[in-house]
């Protein structure tokens, strides 16, 4: 039976650094507070010129060279943001041109955080059905052009960066082993730009009050992450015979580290298992389960046969999983 796995991973982030330091000149915080409510100390930001589809390009081009591959060998290109450069066109049209892959179709997806998970999924099933031998997901994000700096509660969490992979055509076994994808629309308020879509055209009233930034209710979406995550990953590991023992590699959506220690307890699944990048990169949306599994994979963590278990919440409200058995063979740290 035809597969899909993994045949490389890459990652990108922008030069410059904002520190808890530098938050503590522009609003009213500390590093502290930031440290004991986050786990962040730091996180990046695009360059003036820079946008989503730039550092989407140069995840891409990491991960088109982990997997040995070039652009004319992709049959297609899903991006997934919620902050792309412009509506029209996408990101992912953007970052095949930037590419050169001339055979390939290319599409944005907006699933918020859960957003690379979407695209898994959707890779492989294209892949799957023989509609092309390798499909690419880049999950890229500019969240730093969204963020209301005088919102204190939510300018400390959010950076830039970009995550991609490749989805490759396998026999036998392996790769995605399974996936679950789930929408809450009814709790979307939870996390939110109020402006700029067709119910509400931005409007110079709407921009004084911001309404082009992201808002967000922080407590109610921890309450439902900490509960509906672990839940995720249980159906996860169940729907293959597997139990959390099995699970050699947990990789959650960096959103905050508390969300990431509850729901790593309510798992029973020790901290060496755990990645956490949210001390260095905050939270990067879309791109942070890619960009963790990039770094963890350039590390040299991960091993043929190591189940690697990603699962997320975002906005939307969404949720989704994927259990993956790695195939890949593990790479030098620091290559």
């Amino acid at each position: 039976m035809r597969g899909a796995t993994l045949s490389g991973t890459g990652s990108y982030v922008p030069e410059q650094v904002i520190t808890n330091r530098d938050l503590e000149r522009i609003v009213d915080t500390t590093d502290e507070w930031i440290v004991s409510h986050t786990g962040m100390r730091e996180r990046r930001i695009a360059a003036p010129e820079q946008a989503s589809s730039d550092l989407g390009t140069e995840a891409a081009r990491a991960a088109l060279a982990d997997a040995g591959l070039e652009p004319d060998d992709l049959g297609l290109i899903i991006c997934a943001t919620i902050s792309p450069d412009t509506l029209i066109p996408g990101a992912g049209s953007l970052i095949q041109a930037n590419l050169g892959a001339s055979r390939c179709g290319a599409f944005d997806l907006a699933s918020g955080c859960t957003g690379f998970i979407y695209g898994l999924g959707m890779a492989a099933g294209y892949v799957r059905a023989g509609y092309c031998e390798h499909a690419l997901v880049v999950a890229t994000e500019t969240l730093t052009r969204l963020t209301n700096w005088t919102d204190r509660s939510t300018c400390v969490l959010f950076g830039d960066g970009a995550g991609a992979a490749v989805v490759s055509g396998i026999e036998g076994e392996g790769g995605l082993l399974a996936l679950e994808l789930i929408s809450m629309g009814e709790a979307g308020d939870l996390l939110k730009v109020p402006g700029g879509g067709s119910r509400r055209p931005l409007t110079p009233e709407l921009l004084a009050q911001r309404a082009d930034r992201i808002v967000m209710n922080g407590p109610e979406l921890f309450k439902l992450a900490v509960r509906l995550v672990p839940e995720v990953a249980e159906r996860l590991v169940a729907r293959v015979g597997l139990q959390m023992d099995d699970i050699d590699v947990l990789i959650m959506h960096q959103a905050n580290q508390r969300i990431l220690d509850a729901a790593a307890k309510r798992l029973d699944i020790p901290d060496e298992r755990v990645v956490s990048i949210v001390e260095k990169y905050g939270n990067t949306s879309a791109a942070s389960m890619p960009l963790a599994l990039d770094i963890v994979n350039r590390q040299g963590r991960l091993r043929p046969g190591d189940n690697v278990l990603l699962v997320g919440f975002g906005a939307g409200f969404t949720l989704g999983g994927a259990l993956i058995r790695w195939t890949q063979p593990p790479r030098v740290p620091g290559h």
